[in-house]
């Protein structure tokens, strides 16, 4: 397996394992009252910093057990990467559009603010997706 395929799974383990974390603090505290008066700003910070914080972690732990050169990568290794990310950076316009509307209709903070977490958790998801298909598929069809 290639280390970037590796990478690609780390960082969807990491995202919803970050995200499945969040959501049961957020769902815990609601209680009797509405969802959106729910304290959750702390929490999503820790959660995303705990994530790019694991993620790291991660990434360090891989590339010292592959050995020197472990992460080298080529010139496919860059294009399935490039493609990738831009699948994955569909989601997020779409969220941020979410977001613009939302704000646009005076929605509440927390609905904007988790509207966008979402919108990042999907997007670093499916372009990992997107990575881990094209190593499994020997790359990404050229037009």
């Amino acid at each position: 397996m290639a280390f970037e395929e590796k990478r690609a799974w780390v960082m969807i383990v990491v995202s919803f394992g970050a995200y499945a974390i969040y959501v049961a603090i957020v769902l815990g505290r609601t209680g009797d009252g509405p969802l959106a008066d729910v304290a959750y700003a702390g929490t999503l910070l820790w959660t995303i910093g705990g994530a790019i914080v694991a993620a790291i972690v991660a990434n360090i732990a891989m590339a010292i057990a592959g050995g020197h050169g472990a992460d080298r990568t080529d010139e496919r290794d860059r294009e399935i990467n490039h493609v990738s990310e831009r699948i994955g950076q569909s989601i997020l316009v779409i969220g941020a559009l979410a977001a613009l509307v939302m704000s646009i209709a005076e929605l509440r903070h927390f609905w904007i603010a988790n509207a966008v977490y979402l919108a990042f958790v999907l997007s670093s998801v499916l372009s990992s997706f997107a990575k881990i298909m094209a190593y499994r598929k020997g790359g990404f069809q050229t037009w």
